[in-house]
């Protein structure tokens, strides 16, 4: 004989309400129970003050002795300066400023000046020609010829002189500073080498250049009209490095 059940009386059916319930409730009592806030509680004793009665008491009065005000200062006597008049004794006399102008009624001394009685002052003036239009050129030394054959070996000598002298400057180089420097220089009336200036891309190279014209030799000195005269030049130094 087969047991037939009653679908009513099916107990799990409802077991997801009763779950989801049951959960509901779990988290509201938990939430309450995290909010739920207490506080200490203190016996606050009371205390009555009891006042009596403030008697009245009899302030004596006081009496205050009150100085009278100091009598007004004494004025001091006034003393009365006498000025006494005394006459003149010494009689001062004027100076008379004398004018230094001439006028129309001065006479002038009518002397005679020659010539020998001047005395004249050579004054040496030094001329400068440019290197190009001068009639002789300054002579480097071991330099001969006329004057087309000493201004070619001038200018040879002065390579020679550059590329033996020439030292490139150690900081320059460790900075890559590398360019082309103007150096003007004078070679006055005694060969000798003055006002050496210099234009360039730093002051290094400028420095350098400077001091390789300044080893320069005294030479024979430029002429011009059967004289000495001052010569100016300039040359380009280029200063580059060779990159390996």
């Amino acid at each position: 004989m087969e047991l037939k059940k009653n679908p009513k009386a099916n107990v799990g059916r409802n077991s997801s309400l009763y779950f989801a319930v049951g959960l509901n409730v779990m988290l509201l009592l938990t939430y309450l129970g995290l909010e739920h806030k207490t506080y200490d509680t203190q016996n606050t004793k009371i205390d009555i003050l009891m006042v009596d009665d403030f008697e009245d008491e009899d302030i004596p009065i006081t009496t205050i002795d009150i100085l009278p005000p100091p009598a007004p200062p004494t004025q001091k006597a006034m003393v009365t300066e006498v000025i006494a008049v005394v006459e003149d004794v010494v009689d001062i006399e004027e100076s008379v400023i004398e004018s230094t102008e001439v006028g129309q009624d001065d006479i002038i001394d009518d002397r005679e000046v020659g010539i020998e009685d001047v005395a004249v002052v050579e004054v040496e003036e030094h001329i400068e020609v440019p290197f190009a239009v001068i009639e002789k050129v300054p002579q480097f030394p071991g330099c001969t010829g006329n004057n087309a054959e000493l201004r070619a070996c001038f200018e040879q000598k002065i390579q020679e002189h550059l590329q033996k002298n020439f030292r490139y400057p150690v900081t320059a180089a460790e900075l890559n500073i590398q360019g082309k420097v103007f150096v003007f220089f004078l070679i006055d009336h005694t060969g000798k080498v003055t006002k050496i200036k210099s234009r360039g891309p730093d002051q290094l190279l400028e420095t350098e250049a400077e001091r390789i014209i300044s080893l320069l030799p005294t030479m024979i000195p430029g002429r011009q009209r059967d004289r000495s005269v001052s010569v100016p030049y300039s040359i380009p130094i280029n200063f580059k490095l060779h990159q390996q």
